[in-house]
């Protein structure tokens, strides 16, 4: 009897609909289950002050982008990154959704995306407004606006912020925050003795002192390392400002807070670059390559592909003294738009002649709906319908490294 009750109970179970038992479940709720996702995930760039096109700090922020934030979420393109490949906890700022955070924000939207109690929302993470790397100790910033035309080629702009400090200090954290996000390709910052004529090569010299694109936050060492910032020397930034049909004004600024005591490591880096490539007109998987070899044991840290609009791929291999290989990063999708630095969530030590071998691939064809003009060929050039193929990474040195080793 016993046994023809159960079979009875489980047939009438099967035939119940999956959602029909789903809906006894209780609902998902944006305080209960979709803010600690987005207060962890998102809200780092998704609030006032920032540059996230809308904030999702609240459930009236997010309520009316219920549509993007589903497909954005679902195809795996927000929170960007672009190395799917590698396994997450590499790099420590991976910021990927898992598959079930994802299925949360999903069902919390096609349930109706209901707000749910206000009691079970957790605490919004503290930010200071503008920084991500909390309040800077200093904020330097561009004497006078710089006035940005509707239309038309800028030029690199090599802006001096006079900073007045009397002596050395390193620093821990640095953020470089355009005025005009919307109009700034990249900054790049560097020093230089107050009152000497501003010299453009620099930017990339061993007073480089870090850089940004508009969509990238700013720069927190790990505890123990820092940067040095000279002192009787000037910030020097390299502007280059794009036009997109509307005018703008900009007054870039440089938000730094200072190490509390000496580091126990510096901060520094390098690049395998190739400036002599010529992508022919129409070719979508043009290949250019680029490679250098470590001078000392270097203990790497993070990985920052450079391309412009026709970038596709790239990829860094490690060839290392004993004959072997090992692929550091493999980004198969390069964004333009969102140029990030793959920070290892461990430093790696890579051996005295190592060969840091990058690899990378260039769409110069109609599909690439980015495309400038696919009918021309391209070569090396400042300007985003020109390209560029860099390949930089960090590092951190021992105390007794000469200072002047560093490079962004």
């Amino acid at each position: 009897m016993r046994r023809t009750i159960l079979a009875g109970t489980l047939a009438i179970l099967a035939a119940v609909p999956a959602a029909a038992l789903a809906a006894d479940a209780a609902p998902v709720t944006f305080s209960r289950d979709v803010a600690p996702i987005f207060f962890k995930a998102c809200v780092e760039c998704h609030r006032p002050t920032m540059f996230a096109p809308m904030s999702l700090t609240t459930y009236e922020d997010a309520r009316p982008w219920l549509r993007s934030i589903k497909t954005r979420v679902v195809s795996r393109t927000m929170p960007p990154w672009g190395a799917p490949d590698a396994p997450h906890g590499v790099f420590k700022n991976d910021p990927r959704l898992t598959q079930k955070e994802i299925e949360t924000i999903v069902a919390w939207i096609d349930g109706g995306a209901p707000k749910g109690d206000d009691a079970d929302l957790p605490a919004l993470p503290k930010f200071v407004d503008g920084w991500t790397i909390g309040k800077p100790d200093v904020v330097y910033q561009m004497q006078e606006d710089f006035k940005i035309p509707a239309t038309g080629t800028i030029e690199y702009q090599y802006i001096r912020i006079p900073v007045n400090l009397p002596e050395d200090r390193w620093f821990q954290a640095i953020e470089i925050k355009p005025a005009a996000r919307a109009h700034v390709h990249h900054v790049l910052a560097y020093t230089q003795p107050a009152g000497e004529p501003i010299k453009p090569g620099g930017a990339l010299g061993p007073t480089n002192i870090g850089g940004v694109t508009p969509n990238k936050p700013g720069v927190t060492y790990d505890p123990g390392v820092a940067r040095l910032l000279r002192g009787k020397h000037d910030i020097i930034l390299q502007m280059h400002y794009t036009t997109n049909g509307t005018e703008a004004v900009d007054r870039t600024q440089v938000g730094i807070i200072f190490a509390k005591e000496p580091p126990k490591k510096l901060s520094a880096g390098g690049m395998a670059l190739n400036p002599r490539f010529v992508i022919p007109p129409g070719e979508g998987n043009h290949e250019v390559r680029a490679d250098t070899i470590l001078q000392r044991d270097t203990n790497l840290t993070s990985l920052t592909p450079h391309m412009h609009m026709r970038g596709k791929d790239m990829t860094y291999i490690a060839h290392y003294p004993d004959g072997s290989s090992e692929t550091l990063l493999s980004v198969p999708k390069y964004d333009f738009n969102w140029q990030i630095t793959y920070f290892l969530a461990q430093p790696k030590v890579l051996p005295k002649g190592t060969k840091i071998e990058v690899i990378a691939h260039f769409d110069n064809s109609t599909a690439n709906k980015s495309n400038p003009d696919p009918s021309k060929e391209v070569r090396w050039g400042d300007q985003t319908w020109e390209e560029m193929m860099i390949g930089f990474f960090g590092s951190v040195l021992d105390p007794q490294a000469t200072t002047t080793s560093q490079q962004q």
